[in-house]
């Protein structure tokens, strides 16, 4: 055995939090690092892994996806960590492969896509004015230093907030006027390529069922037939680090059961700090979800404890503390009923997997809805329905109901949806009928990524000085790309497994398509349609 494969053997990974950036850090360990699976612990505070790529349910129960994940063809991390995991459906094909495929047969093509007292809008021009585009394109050439913690509304004029194109871009992405105004260029330049096509949401790739059964369950299996441990209902609540002038070491992390982990000389940690989901509450058909925040919180309260050891480790503040700017509701409908389906499907003109997100522009909460593809779980009988929706101004009562959608149940988001829609009386006998059941969720923190930051808050996936730990996911820094996706995610795991350890790979490049004449002319004819 050679010194350096005795080594491997000696090493043990913890990694704290299940999301998909703990998970695709542990393929990278065991695959391209050479760790021995058996040596890498999976610390989850949570009975489940996959962090916000959840969904869960029953028929009797209903169902739940707190929300869904936009893919596309560029995500090169995302897509090259799927490439080497094996469908559950068909262990012969990979999670990307199924995907792939499953992207061929249902096109996104949105013809519904924004509605106005419960009609559809013609959405084929942004209506944005001359200054507005000149706003957009010159925000797309400036450096991300320069606009410190601006926000968006510091940059546009009014009227940019009742455009076609900001309700398209607030309801995809759920960007707010008040979001970072760095994180906007960063999303601007990144997917310049699908600024033509977003009005249909052109470019718009989906997984198969929910992200939990078509992506975190196949990683899951691929992981425990490697031998990698999950470790759940683990919540690690402090890491001790001995820290000098040129190196930073991590040396002990403490549990909440009362358990301590004596790293040693070959013990890694990898820190998921922060989390967009992070003490959420389900409500019930008659029951609103509960707002909770730092104190309910694992990773928030953790990543706190941290920042006060070494400014090398962020600032959460800017991330966390303004929870009234950075929660919205989701909630997910389940119908034994065919009856909504279809009625959308003949409004839209689109089938179930292929019209995307119908935003109601007229909605006091700003609420979309999206009918993916049936059935969304694989456990998911043929007789039985879902779709989800959310809102991204809670505190606002409805235009129907007279409550705030935060105060409201399930029974009453969907009161507040068939108003826009126009179709309460359509509606009115499944209810009575006892039909439908709808699931709302509170999210203290799900807009946390975006809210107004400088350079620093974030903190490196390496810092300065590391000889032992990353931090992972969502508010780890991985500059130029876009928070609030999957691919932002895997990136961070590639750049911390083959940041501290030998392998042959490289983190993959970037898509770059702000440098490319073809889309450059594209979204410059789009901006000025």
């Amino acid at each position: 055995m050679t010194s350096q494969s005795k080594h491997l053997q000696e090493t043990h990974i913890y990694i704290i939090g299940s999301g998909i950036a703990g998970l695709a850090s542990a393929v990278y360990l065991e695959k391209d690092a050479g760790i021995p699976g058996k040596n890498i612990h999976i610390l989850e505070k949570d009975s489940i892994p996959g962090g916000a790529t959840d969904g869960a349910g029953t028929k009797e129960q209903g169902y739940v996806v707190r929300g869904g994940r936009m893919h596309e063809m560029h995500y090169e991390c995302y897509w090259d960590l799927l490439s080497y995991i094996p469908s559950l459906e068909d262990e012969a094909i990979s999670v990307r492969d199924e995907s792939f495929e499953f992207n061929e047969r249902f096109v996104s093509n949105g013809q519904a896509r924004l509605l106005k007292d419960g009609k559809k809008l013609d959405v084929s021009s942004y209506g944005l004015s001359l200054k507005q585009q000149t706003d957009f394109l010159k925000l797309t050439f400036v450096s991300e230093k320069s606009l410190g913690n601006k926000r968006i509304e510091d940059w546009f004029d009014h009227d940019f907030f009742e455009t076609n194109f900001w309700y398209i871009w607030t309801s995809m992405f759920a960007f707010q006027k008040w979001s970072s105004l760095a994180e906007m260029r960063r999303y601007m330049k990144r997917f310049i390529h699908l600024v033509d096509g977003l009005y249909r949401l052109g470019g718009v790739m989906r997984t198969k069922y929910n992200q939990y059964d078509s992506v975190v369950l196949p990683i899951k299996a691929y992981l425990e037939k490697r031998g990698v441990q999950f470790e759940m209902g683990k919540e690690v609540i402090d890491i001790d680090f001995n820290l000098s002038a040129d190196q930073k070491q991590a040396s002990v992390l403490h549990l909440k059961n009362g358990e301590e982990i004596i790293l040693g000389e070959h013990g890694y940690v990898f820190i998921t700090n922060g989390s967009i989901t992070d003490s959420t509450d389900n409500g019930n058909w008659n029951t609103p979800a509960k707002l909770k925040g730092i104190t309910e919180s694992g990773s928030w309260k953790l990543w706190k404890k941290l920042a006060k050891k070494d400014k090398a480790f962020g600032n959460p503040s800017p991330f966390c503390d303004n929870i009234d700017l950075q929660k919205w509701y989701s909630f997910t409908a389940t119908l034994h009923d065919s009856t909504f389906h279809d009625y959308m499907e003949n409004f839209s003109g689109n089938v179930d997997g292929t019209g995307g997100l119908v935003t109601m522009t007229d909605s006091n909460w700003l609420m979309s809805i999206v009918i993916a593809r049936q059935p969304h779980f694989p456990n998911q009988p043929k007789d039985i329905k879902i779709f989800w929706g959310y809102g991204l101004y809670p505190d606002r009562k409805g235009n129907y109901v007279d409550k705030t959608m935060a105060e409201c149940t399930g029974a009453e988001m969907l009161e507040e949806l068939y108003y826009h829609l126009k179709i309460q009386d359509l509606m009115e006998p499944i209810t009575k009928a006892g039909k439908i059941n709808c699931i709302p969720v509170a999210m203290p923190f799900v807009d946390s990524l975006f809210m107004p930051r400088t350079l620093g808050d974030r903190p490196d996936v390496l810092p300065k000085g590391s000889t032992n730990f990353a931090f992972l996911g969502q508010f780890a820094e991985a500059p130029k790309d876009c928070v609030f996706t999957v691919e932002y995610s895997v990136r961070t795991a590639q750049m911390a497994v083959y940041g501290l350890f030998e392998s042959d790979k490289e983190v993959q490049p970037m898509y770059d398509s702000a440098h490319n004449p073809k889309y450059l002319l594209g979204a410059l004819k789009a901006i000025g349609r």
